[in-house]
């Protein structure tokens, strides 16, 4: 059975792996680079309960049982690791420290209790993730295609997808599955698909050595007003991950058009300095932006598309992609 993918991101990446395991024929088409877009740029944050009491509770247990699985398998690749995480609060006056925070916290980031543990949250390298997957996809036999999915083949009579439409010319395919993120709203031009909007968030990577192994979730002021939710989340490879500052422009049409507006990542720096000041200091390796693909109920888009048989559709997994 021959399968083409569209998109090379976590979840296409993911898709191809296990599909090739399977002895199917993977082609996988990406327009941009593999892991260019969310799938490289995010926290690579996981978790095993945070989706309990919704839907998605059974897919995100078995998500996080199945990373612990490919990570012993596959020994220091992506840099999965367990690690605690803690709710923090910015106040006006100086909060109680707990065991195991890094120690650029502000003494007024106060601490708010322990949202998970090395048993219930975890992380990985998102980018090395992704592109890994890619690889083990490769070594069993799929193809990494770079090119612009245009269209779907179909059948005489329209009825059965028979190919994806790649830079003008058909590559023909037994089934065909649309996982471009939020780029498959592209694909609604072709198929029966509902909404799937990018939600874009800038983030800032720092050179932080040293820093304890706790993901922290920060409820602090923002600039201009409100409050605001970054997330902190130190990483193996000594750099330390901040991202939580959403904004509202449009999702370009190439994904290679996706760059950080420094307006934003000033903001996002400014907002750093309040809770934590020394990690606000230290050297940024770099900063990024991304879309994250997202459905007007939340849920994620999995499995078939309606009137076309052989077309399928992954996307719109939100924060949880990684996951």
């Amino acid at each position: 059975m021959r399968v083409v993918i569209c998109g090379g991101g976590v979840i296409g990446a993911c898709t191809a792996r296990f599909l090739a395991l399977r002895g199917c024929e993977v082609v996988v088409v990406e327009r941009h680079r593999v892991a260019g877009a969310a799938s490289g740029k995010s926290g690579g944050f996981l978790a095993l309960d945070w989706c309990d009491g919704s839907p998605l509770r059974p897919l995100a247990r078995r998500s996080f049982a199945l990373h612990a699985e490919l990570a012993a398998a596959f020994p220091d690749r992506w840099g999965y690791r367990r690690l605690p995480t803690a709710a923090v609060t910015l106040t006006r006056k100086a909060g109680r420290a707990a065991p195991g925070l890094p120690g650029w916290l502000a003494p007024e980031a106060r601490f708010g209790g322990w949202l998970g543990t090395p048993e219930t949250t975890a992380q990985v390298d998102p980018e090395a993730f992704t592109t890994s997957m890619m690889d083990l996809a490769r070594e069993r036999g799929a193809r990494l295609v770079q090119g612009v999915v245009q269209g779907i083949g179909r059948s005489a009579d329209g009825g059965r997808a028979t190919g994806v439409v790649v830079d003008g010319e058909v590559l023909a395919a037994d089934a065909v599955v649309i996982a471009m993120g939020p780029w498959s709203v592209l694909a609604a031009a072709w198929l029966a698909l509902p909404a799937v909007h990018g939600l874009e968030g800038h983030s800032l990577v720092f050179d932080d050595p040293g820093a304890a192994a706790a993901a922290l979730f920060v409820d602090c002021p923002a600039p201009g007003g409100g409050q605001g939710a970054p997330e902190v989340i130190p990483r193996p490879d000594g750099t330390t991950y901040v991202c939580g500052l959403p904004s509202r422009r449009p999702l370009p049409e190439d994904p290679a058009a996706v760059v950080a507006d420094e307006r934003f990542l000033e903001q996002l720096r400014q907002m750093i300095r309040g809770f934590a000041p020394g990690l606000a200091a230290a050297p940024v390796r770099h900063g990024g932006a991304c879309f994250r693909p997202v459905t007007e109920d939340g849920l994620p888009l999995i499995g078939p598309v309606a009137g076309l048989e052989g077309a399928f559709v992954a996307t719109g997994h939100s924060v949880w992609g990684m996951l």
